[in-house]
């Protein structure tokens, strides 16, 4: 530790003076530059509908279809043309979308498929991905995706792949927690493609129902348009309408144009009834059967707005949660998984994401220890009415003796989408307790309004503001939010203030911690090093900070200043090495782990921090963070390494240990997590998974066993085990096991 405490301060200078370094680009000389305007596409409507098969270049019914071209990288060469060809071509009839795609490979034996799991990354293998901007708002979207093993992968973009918290630059990523925001990969549409890989490399067909998508009730429709394809051995990123490097697909707005589309009106009535059985038990309790019907409703009302409903829900396919260490004394976040809730979620998100939230769907059906709590139904009204974006949810929930009375949840929104990524809206939450076991003035209300305003091509202001009505509690309710950001190929640059009073109480939303004031700021460069004898791609030095007062006593609850250096080699692995300067004022004693408590006082510590990454396009790869400082009062060791291996596209397999040794001056303790994830794929559409977890803080041994036939839009055949077990006591006590057959089916009554 003592060696660690002397080389940081000099470590911290060095990223310090490497932001003042000037950038340097990769260049080739002659080499084609990306062009300056967004390219335009043409769909053509045609009679006969393609044969969905994957084989494009033998298919007669695209030949006549006009070629799409050109595709620009951002990485490893920005604004340099891809260095395969790519054609694509866009058709549509009465009632479906149709894009094919040729991925031309000059050597097909070197393209890499990693998985063929439904959504699962595109970013280790060689894939392609379309993102429909069905409303030209340049900010939400639809995302559909594959790989050469055909996998099926669509999501939701919402505020160009932003979410709420601080930090995030419209870089996108998996769902970005809480009620929404950025991209939501849980949404599934229905809709079907095929691949083929050949002696050319590969293609691949999509027929996406119109009726999976929405769109405005016009004659003329024109769409915003961009196509990503990825060669994962290179390590490149393309796309067709050109981007700084600093954005991602999700970026809509710099997005190319689809027309020629001309789309009658379509009648879409969709009803998935399910059929459940369940045996569960417990230590020492007799097996409880049973059974359960249920299903789910979707009518466009609109072409842009459509109704769900649903009766009896029941999420017993989706995956548990992953277990947590808590070594500090501020509630966990868990995102949501439930489908039902993340359909169009990111347009209920206000807030900051997993920290305060004035929405957040995991209150509805799940108690606070995790519970279900049953949903005896619920509807949900979202999209577009003519310039505004609309949604309107309400769930009944069951009560629970001696756990919650049943309770009824509405919430409302509205936003209206303004010029250059710019946004206004509101949003009103209301929970009121309902039957026998509700109590006089048991009900709470949220309201709030946000905003983001688009400066230039790369500024952005943003904030939301929120009150919350309890009974008993009055006055200091507010919440807000202000900040600021600015992203380029340089520079990331963002600064925020967020204010908490101590009666601002959402409760059906999330707070991380209540009663503060917090700050941040982050300096993030960006360097791209050209050629060299080392390989390395990018170095990313970067600086952030933040901070948290107590309100009512100014206390400096806790605050961290972060200095670190990414380094990026070609082929995607990555060093990091920074430090920690952290700040901790704890007011009252907490239990960190079974009987050792920190004592009120301050703790001002540094640490050191490692991270590497290796290749993860390759069949096997591995990552570890390095953590060990100072840590309230005394000294944290900790350890993160991750093991991932793929056999084919069929078989995944993640093993990973989170190891923290801790020695205080009030007692030493090691809290450690084990998380093992397995997959195998029989088909596309068919696959066995398992999730297996121990906690050592809580003692506790998780199972969660799946097995999946899917159809469409989420729905088929699903099998489910679930078995948790305590170990408090060295001796295993089972505290829930369950076995679980459902089975769903959509069926479509207008196709």
């Amino acid at each position: 530790m003592r060696l660690v405490s002397r080389l940081m301060p000099l470590a911290g200078v060095a990223v310090i003076a490497s932001l003042l370094v000037p950038s340097t680009t990769a260049a080739q000389s002659g080499a084609a530059m990306a062009p300056s305007h967004k390219p335009v596409a043409n769909a053509v409507r045609v009679d006969e509908a393609p044969r969905i098969d994957g084989d494009v270049i033998n298919d007669p019914a695209w030949a006549a279809i006009p070629p799409i071209e050109g595709f620009w990288q951002i990485t490893p060469n920005e604004g340099q043309a891809s260095t395969e060809r790519t054609v694509v071509r866009v058709a549509y009839t009465s009632n479906t979308l149709y894009v094919a795609v040729v991925c031309y490979d000059r050597t097909p034996a070197s393209i890499i498929a990693s998985d063929s799991r439904r959504d699962a990354p595109l970013d280790n293998t060689d894939s392609f991905q379309i993102i429909l901007d069905t409303y030209r708002d340049t900010q939400n979207g639809f995302v559909f995706g594959t790989n050469p093993a055909g996998l099926e992968y669509d999501g939701q973009v919402t505020n160009e792949g932003a979410g709420s918290g601080f930090g995030n630059f419209a870089g996108g990523g998996r769902q970005l927690g809480g009620s929404g925001g950025g991209f939501n990969i849980n949404w599934d549409g229905a809709w079907q493609v095929r691949t083929a890989v050949t002696a050319d490399g590969w293609s691949a067909e999509f027929a996406i129902p119109f009726r999976t998508l929405r769109y405005p009730t016009v004659d003329d429709q024109v769409w915003g348009l961009n196509f990503q394809r990825n060669i994962r051995r290179r390590n490149e990123t393309a796309f067709w309408s050109p981007l700084p490097r600093q954005f991602n697909l999700y970026r809509l707005s710099e997005a190319g144009t689809l027309t020629g589309l001309q789309i009658p009106a379509q009648r879409n009535l969709k009803i998935s009834p399910y059929v459940l059985g369940q045996v569960t038990g417990a230590h020492q309790v007799d097996a409880d059967w049973l059974g359960e019907v249920g299903g789910d409703l979707k009518y466009s009302v609109t072409p842009s707005l459509t109704l769900d409903a649903t009766v009896n829900t029941d999420f017993a396919q989706v995956e548990v949660d992953d277990l947590q260490i808590n070594l500090d004394r501020f509630n966990l976040f868990f995102p949501e998984k439930r489908p039902f809730f993340l359909e169009n979620a990111g347009l209920f998100s206000v807030g900051n994401s997993g920290q305060v939230e004035m929405f957040f769907s995991r209150r509805l059906g799940i108690g606070a220890n995790g519970s279900v709590i049953p949903i005896q139904a619920g509807g949900r009204l979202s999209g577009k009415a003519g310039d505004f974006n609309v949604g309107l949810l309400n769930m009944q929930t069951a009560s629970e003796a001696g756990v919650t009375p049943a309770n009824n949840f509405t919430v409302a929104r509205v936003a209206r989408e303004l010029p250059n990524r710019s946004r206004v809206g509101a949003i009103f939450v209301n929970r009121v307790a309902t039957g026998s076991l509700a109590g006089t003035d048991d009900h709470n209300q949220t309201f709030g309004v946000d905003g983001r305003w688009g400066i230039g091509r790369y500024g952005l202001v943003d904030g939301w503001i929120g009150k919350t009505n309890t009974p008993g509690r009055s006055g200091n309710d507010l919440a807000f939010k202000a900040g600021a950001a600015y992203n380029s190929q340089i520079w990331r640059l963002s600064t925020d203030y967020t204010e908490v009073q101590q009666n601002f109480n959402p409760e059906v939303g999330f707070l991380r911690r209540s009663s503060y004031r917090a700050g941040n700021i982050f300096i993030f460069r960006t360097v791209r090093l050209g050629d060299n004898k080392f390989g390395l791609h990018e170095w990313r030095p970067h600086v952030s900070g933040r901070g948290t007062w107590g309100i009512q006593d100014g206390l400096y609850e806790s605050g961290q200043w972060h200095i670190d250096q990414h380094l990026e080699w070609k082929n995607s692995t990555e060093l990091h090495t920074g430090m920690n300067l952290t700040q901790e004022g704890v007011r009252t004693p907490f239990q960190i782990s079974p009987g050792v408590f920190v004592p009120p006082g301050r703790y001002d510590h540094a640490e050191a921090q490692i991270v590497l990454r290796t290749n993860e396009g390759y069949w096997l790869s591995f990552n570890n963070t390095l953590t060990a400082g100072g840590f309230f009062g005394g000294d944290r060791f900790s350890l993160s390494p991750t093991a991932r291996m793929r056999a084919g596209d069929t078989f995944n397999a993640e093993v990973g240990f989170t190891f923290n040794d801790v020695n205080l001056p009030w007692g030493e303790f090691q809290a450690n997590l084990f998380r093992t994830r397995l997959s195998y794929s029989f088909t596309t559409r068919m696959y066995t998974q398992a999730l297996l977890q121990y906690n050592s803080q809580s003692s506790l041994w998780s199972t969660n066993l799946r097995f999946g036939w899917i159809q469409d839009a989420n729905t088929g055949l699903f099998v489910v085990y679930n078995d948790t077990q305590d170990f408090t006591d060295r001796e295993a006590i089972t505290l829930g096991r369950s076995l679980t057959v459902k089975f769903s089916r959509m069926i479509d009554i207008f196709r």
